[in-house]
């Protein structure tokens, strides 16, 4: 998470810092629900906290594809080396 709030701050446009703060969300949560997969052993939860975590890794890039996608359209330029900041 420290690494995604770093990307948000480091890096130079819209694009870059969705890619960081996406990569950050996923693998946080998805971790997380692997350690509670592990912790608790095989039962039912268990299951149910895999299906979550299935669902976390195809709907959270999905969600952030969207919105890059709908930022392009918008006419957000991405940065190239030379240019300011955003």
């Amino acid at each position: 998470m420290v690494v995604g709030a770093v990307g948000l701050i480091r890096l130079p446009d819209f694009y870059t810092r969705t890619h960081a703060s996406s990569k950050c969300d996923t693998l946080g949560e998805g971790m997380m629900l692997i350690g509670f997969i592990l912790y608790e052993g095989m039962t039912l939860i268990s299951v149910k906290l895999l299906l979550l975590a299935l669902f976390i890794f195809l709907s959270s890039p999905t969600a952030v594809h969207a919105l890059v996608n709908v930022a392009h359209s918008r006419g957000i330029k991405p940065w190239k080396k030379g240019d300011e900041r955003q």
